[in-house]
């Protein structure tokens, strides 16, 4: 494995040296999207494989980063204003909202569990039928389906009392906001595996045209990222910018025609609010009215929120591949794992 990943790396500086002199570029940024790509290349020591010019970022690729504070904030109040359960996944939980969490509201007493299994919830539900259940539905197209599933399910047995707080993002139309921020310099995208087995390939087919920037589905072993990004400089050589699918194992054009199915019958896009990278039209899931009943947002109104981020906090430069994490100020030192002040310091995904 070692002898290959350092025979990728000699193709790659090969190809570089000649872009190099041909005057394609003098530096290229490659944003990873996935958060777990981001794992891998620190995991396997990738950056240290690759020529000094050539610099990979993180992007938005961690829904629990990308969630905005005043969503946070909204969770709060509905368990602030309303006698009702919460189910999350645990990265949620230390997730800072502007003046507190729900690690902190769960220790003043609220009651809010760390979710393992989603259809579980559904079980809860049933079996406390005098009790309000909220489950926060969050992640890209990776998750969605398992939503739909569970809403589906819901409504089958006519249960009233489970509600979802939808925080879905979908990922292609926040790849082309990045784009048009002229703030980044992005040279390349290595794009999510989880997410594209889902949407295919042809959900990006036009971010290589309209933009002329190269991409790459990348799995997640470093040969195959190191080969994604040597499909990224052939076509800077060739200027022939596509989606090229390298995690073919698990990729195919249409994605996953079910999984697609179960998430346009449940749900339809909407703008959504995205940390770092503001409000993007049409990149948002909400519920369709078919199944507007089992949405929390509607059912537990709590008026308008004012919320704030941490003062000099940088998640937002970070999430949009301007500034590294180590280049924030509060970075390993007011800002730790044990006391995130930013979300990106709290998930294992994030930056």
């Amino acid at each position: 494995m070692k002898s290959q990943a350092k025979k990728l790396s000699e193709e790659i500086r090969y190809i570089n040296d000649g872009l190099l002199k041909e005057g394609k570029y003098k530096t290229l940024k490659i944003m990873e999207v996935c958060g777990t790509h981001t794992m891998s290349i620190a995991k396997n020591g990738l950056r240290q494989l690759l020529p000094e010019n050539i610099d990979l970022i993180s992007g938005p690729g961690c829904p629990v980063c990308v969630t905005p504070i005043s969503e946070i904030d909204r969770i709060i109040e509905i368990i602030k204003n309303y006698d009702v359960s919460v189910f999350t996944f645990g990265d949620l939980m230390r997730v800072p909202g502007t003046y507190s969490t729900l690690q902190i509201e769960k220790s003043k007493g609220a009651e809010i569990k760390v979710c393992y299994s989603p259809s579980d919830v559904i079980d809860y539900a049933l079996d406390n039928n005098s009790k309000k259940i909220i489950f926060i539905a969050i992640g890209f197209e990776t998750t969605v389906p398992l939503t739909a599933v569970l809403i589906k399910k819901a409504f089958a047995k006519s249960i009233d009392n489970f509600f979802i707080y939808s925080t879905h993002k979908t990922v292609p139309a926040a790849l082309d906001a990045l784009l048009n921020d002229r703030d980044i310099n992005i040279g390349g995208f290595l794009l999510p595996g989880h997410v594209s087995a889902i949407i295919g390939s042809k959900y990006y087919k036009d971010i290589p045209l309209k933009h002329r920037i190269p991409c790459a589905i990348a799995g997640f072993e470093p040969e195959n990222i190191l080969m994604s990004i040597i499909s990224i400089l052939k076509q800077i050589k060739k200027c022939d910018f596509k989606v090229d699918i390298i995690y073919k194992s698990v990729v195919k054009p249409e994605g996953n025609p079910v999984a697609q199915k179960y998430i346009y019958e449940v749900f339809e896009p909407a703008d959504s609010e995205w940390r770092g990278l503001g409000n993007i039209a049409g990149s948002g899931l909400v519920l369709k009215d078919h199944y507007r009943s089992f949405d929390a947002k509607s059912a537990f109104p709590v008026g308008n929120i004012i919320s704030s981020e941490p003062e000099g906090c940088d998640c937002g430069n970070v999430l949009k591949g301007i500034k590294k994490p180590s280049e924030c100020m509060y970075f390993a030192k007011a800002c730790t794992p044990g006391n995130p002040i930013g979300a990106c310091m709290v998930s294992s995904e994030g930056t």
